[in-house]
């Protein structure tokens, strides 16, 4: 069973953490480069060809029945938040090489050639930039981050040169589009639809887009016995009737809608003062962009006529805003192929996660799978995936792989 192998694979990488006590695997760490090799040599062992590229992705490729070919890429990241689960980027890491690793036991060669990316930075954790071992293969990196600095005052241009990479390489790393047929990530639900609908796969429609929002209300502080409530302008009050406004917003649409305040601050932060002053978050999130577009415009309006009724000055500022990202139909179709093979049932959902696909469709198609976890806890050290499903994922990949029409064959 994969499942059996994949799971002892986790464990050993879960295992490379900066702490016993919590998982933290971040970009260009000590620890990060010992998860690299021991995945190099993963891929190695999977008769791949393996290496480092410049920005500290590990790439392995896999030829087809003749060298060269264009490639089906697969991947996903290997760095983790602080306090992680273990599942959350490795599974599609794991994953892919175990299907290669079948596929080489069997000296079996396909119409093109199989990459598998380990994409060093997905997280943003170190230096508050997402996606930089995707972009980087995309051609799409900002060097702008070379500059950023971490929470001990290091630059990435710096912590990079400790790592063994060279800053300037970074260009070298980008791949042309002609150089693969499509993208396509297994990766854990991060939610709880999958468990809810009693399946261990599910074929994702698309990566939804995010906005986020930073919102200001100003009222007037004051004492909090002697102010009549009539007369008050609390600016708390008013951030509470806001939340429970984009609450209630978003559970009325039913279309995969979803908003978050994450983050509240109020001023003067006293247990016997009226707060004067407030600041939250807002992140919505939806698998088309018109739809989210004009829920931000909708909530936003909402908030405005909140203020004015309370009487507070409002400032709201885009701190964030992220497309949709589409799975291609013809991508999409082979997944669910491949799910429907293994005997399982055919469900489709958004991510409203982010991914590397976010970056990797400037290049290429992209496609995901969904494998159930339980709960649907994430970024957690709870993070779990069960064997059998572990399994099953990875059945539904190798078939997925076996299976897999490029673009031509595909609309022939």
């Amino acid at each position: 069973m994969l499942g059996d192998e994949i799971v002892r694979r986790i464990n050993e990488l879960g295992a490379i953490s900066e702490t016993s006590e919590h998982l933290a695997r971040i970009f260009l760490s000590p620890e990060h480069r010992i998860a690299a090799d021991l995945i190099m040599s993963w891929m190695k062992d999977a008769g791949m060809a393996a290496h480092l590229d410049a920005i500290g992705n590990v790439c392995g490729r896999y030829e087809g029945d003749r060298p060269g070919l264009p490639c089906l890429m697969l991947g996903s990241h290997y760095d983790t938040v602080r306090d992680a689960g273990k599942w959350d980027g490795p599974l599609g890491i794991i994953t892919a090489i175990a299907c290669v690793a079948d596929l080489n036991r069997r000296g079996a060669r396909l119409p093109f050639a199989i990459e598998i990316v380990g994409f060093a930075d997905e997280e943003g954790v170190r230096f508050a930039s997402t996606l930089l071992g995707s972009r980087a293969i995309a051609g799409t990196f900002d060097n702008a981050v070379l500059d950023a600095r971490d929470a001990n005052g290091l630059t990435m241009r710096e912590a990079m040169v400790q790592f063994g990479l060279d800053p300037g390489g970074i260009a070298a790393a980008a791949r042309k589009r002609s150089e693969l047929h499509a993208y396509v990530e297994l990766h854990i639900e991060q939610g709880p639809v999958l468990e809810q609908q009693n399946l261990p796969v599910g074929v994702v429609t698309a990566i939804s887009g995010a906005t986020r929002l930073a919102a200001h209300l100003s009222g007037m502080a004051g004492h909090a016995g002697t102010v009549p409530m009539a007369l008050r302008r609390d600016a708390l009050a008013g951030a509470a009737e806001c939340i429970v406004a984009v609450e209630q917003f978003c559970k009325a649409d039913g279309a995969g809608l979803v908003g978050t305040v994450g983050v509240v601050n109020a001023l003067p932060g006293a247990a016997n003062v009226i707060p004067g002053r407030v600041s939250f978050t807002l992140d919505i999130r939806a698998p088309d962009d018109q739809h989210r577009k004009q829920a931000v415009a909708e909530i936003v309006q909402r908030i405005v006529a909140i203020a004015k009724r309370r009487d507070l000055l409002l400032q709201i500022d885009v701190t964030h805003e992220n497309r949709t990202v589409p799975c291609a139909l013809w991508l999409k179709a082979q997944v669910a192929e491949a799910v429907a093979g293994e005997g399982y049932g055919v469900f489709e959902l958004p991510s409203g996660a982010g991914h590397d696909g976010m970056a990797m469709i400037d290049i290429a198609d992209i496609a995901m799978l969904f494998v159930r976890c339980r709960g649907g806890i994430s970024h957690n050290p709870a993070e779990h995936v069960e064997p059998a499903d572990a399994d099953a994922g990875a059945r539904v990949l190798l078939g997925f792989i076996e299976n897999f029409r490029p673009p031509a064959a595909a609309t022939a």
